[in-house]
């Protein structure tokens, strides 16, 4: 099914090991966001950045991204969850993309409510042929560690390698 892509952003590293895992399993090709004026500052300023941008709708300018969207079919994005909804930088992403006739395989990482995260991404994407969602939680307490079941990630990867 044509060229498949895997675009991802993380702050903490949690969305990183999942899109990791997907191209340790898949081979898809990988490549992660990131915006030109990184985010700086203590935990509560960059939360505070964080929410600032969401609530605005701001989309924050992204290094060159090194590769041609057209060139591609099927991109799986993955996102943190950023009061209840994607990162600013996959807002970004995402509207650089002409969706009309491509897939997109959306996913998540969040640490308590996913919110409406995956519904935005999905709106943010017109035209798209959305396959496969999935929200993936992790400990709010210990970085890293999974909540969703292993099993449960394990299978919808494996799915993805099916088409």
């Amino acid at each position: 099914m044509g060229k498949k892509l895997i675009v991802y952003y993380s702050m903490d590293g949690n969305t990183r090991q999942i899109a990791e895992r997907i191209q340790a399993e898949t081979g898809i090709p990988l490549i992660r966001l990131d915006t030109v004026e990184p985010y700086t500052g203590t935990d509560e300023e960059i939360i505070a950045q964080g929410q600032d941008e969401v609530n605005r709708g701001f989309r924050p300018e992204l290094k060159p991204l090194g590769f041609d969207p057209e060139e591609y079919d099927t991109f799986l994005v993955g996102t943190p969850t950023w009061w209840y909804t994607m990162a600013s930088p996959v807002l970004s992403f995402l509207h650089l993309v002409d969706w009309k006739g491509k897939i997109l395989v959306p996913f998540q990482t969040h640490a308590g409510w996913p919110g409406h995260c995956l519904e935005d991404m999905e709106r943010a994407c017109p035209g798209a042929e959305v396959r496969y969602p999935k929200k993936i939680q992790f400990s709010p307490q210990q970085f890293g560690k999974l909540v969703t079941p292993q099993s449960e990630v394990e299978s919808w990867i494996a799915a993805l390698k099916t088409w």
